[in-house]
C-alpha cells in the first residue's frame, strides 16, 4: 500500500481528518484559493475605478481670491498652483516662474503678510487669505519703499530674481521694522540670486527700513 493511497490516509489520520470529511483535495484547495484571489482583485479594481470616477483633477471649482486688496472670483482646477493662476489667469506677471519646486524664491508672494512660494501653494489653499504680489507694493504709479530701495542700491543684475527678493524683503520689514544685518541675511535666505548681488540686496533692505519710516537716507 503506497503513502498516497486513501486507505493508508484513513488508517493514519482516522475518520476525523477534516480534509477527508469535506472531500477537499489538494487540487480543489488550490483552485478555491486562486478563485478567491481573482475575486478580491476584481473587487479592488472596481473600488479604484469608482474612486477615479468621483475625483476629477480637471474639474473646475470656483474660488474667491483677495489679491492686492481686491476680491477676484475665478474658476480653477484644484491642481493649479497660485503661480499659474496669478500669471496666466489674472495677468499679474510680476511674480516670476523660476525653479517651480520651492528652491529659488523667484515666485515669492505674501499670504497674510508672510512670504510664500507661489509655485508650492495651490490656488484653492489661498482662498480666504490676503495675497500680496509685487504689483500690490506700488503707490499708485510710484514705487513702494522696498522697490525704490532696490533701485537706489543697485540691488540686482539680471533682475529675474528681483521681484521675489523684494517680496521677501517686504515680508521681513512687516515683521521686523529695523532688522540687523544678520537678521536681513536670515530673512532673505530663502531667495537665490544667481548673479550674487547679495551685499547690494542687504543694503537695499536696510535702506528700505529707513524709507518705510519716512527717512531719506
Amino acid at each position: 500500500m503506497t503513502p498516497d493511497d486513501p486507505r493508508e490516509h484513513d488508517r493514519v489520520h482516522g475518520a476525523t481528518c477534516p480534509h477527508h470529511d469535506r472531500g477537499v483535495t489538494r487540487r480543489g484547495f488550490l483552485g478555491s484559493v486562486g478563485a478567491g484571489a481573482v475575486a478580491a482583485a476584481a473587487g479592488a479594481g472596481q473600488a479604484v475605478a469608482g474612486a477615479a470616477e468621483i475625483t476629477d483633477p480637471e474639474a473646475m471649482v470656483q474660488v474667491a481670491l483677495r489679491v492686492n486688496g481686491r476680491l477676484h472670483r475665478l474658476l480653477v482646477e484644484p491642481r493649479w498652483n497660485l503661480l499659474f493662476v496669478l500669471r496666466e489667469r489674472m495677468g499679474l506677471t510680476g511674480t516670476k516662474v523660476g525653479c517651480e519646486r520651492g528652491e529659488c524664491g523667484a515666485c515669492t508672494i505674501l499670504i497674510d503678510d508672510r512670504p510664500r512660494y507661489a509655485c508650492m501653494t495651490l490656488a484653492v489653499e489661498a482662498e480666504g487669505h490676503d495675497i500680496t504680489t509685487l504689483e500690490g507694493l506700488l503707490d499708485g504709479e510710484d514705487l513702494g519703499p522696498v522697490q525704490q530701495a532696490f533701485v537706489d542700491e543697485d540691488a540686482y543684475q539680471c533682475g529675474y530674481c528681483t521681484p521675489g527678493q523684494i517680496m521677501a524683503a517686504e515680508a521681513l520689514l512687516r515683521s521686523n521694522a529695523e532688522p540687523t544685518v544678520d537678521e536681513v541675511r536670515a530673512g532673505m535666505s530663502g531667495n537665490i540670486c544667481r548673479c550674487a548681488a547679495y551685499p547690494h540686496i542687504t543694503n537695499a533692505v536696510r535702506r528700505a527700513s529707513t524709507l518705510r519710516k519716512g527717512g531719506s537716507k
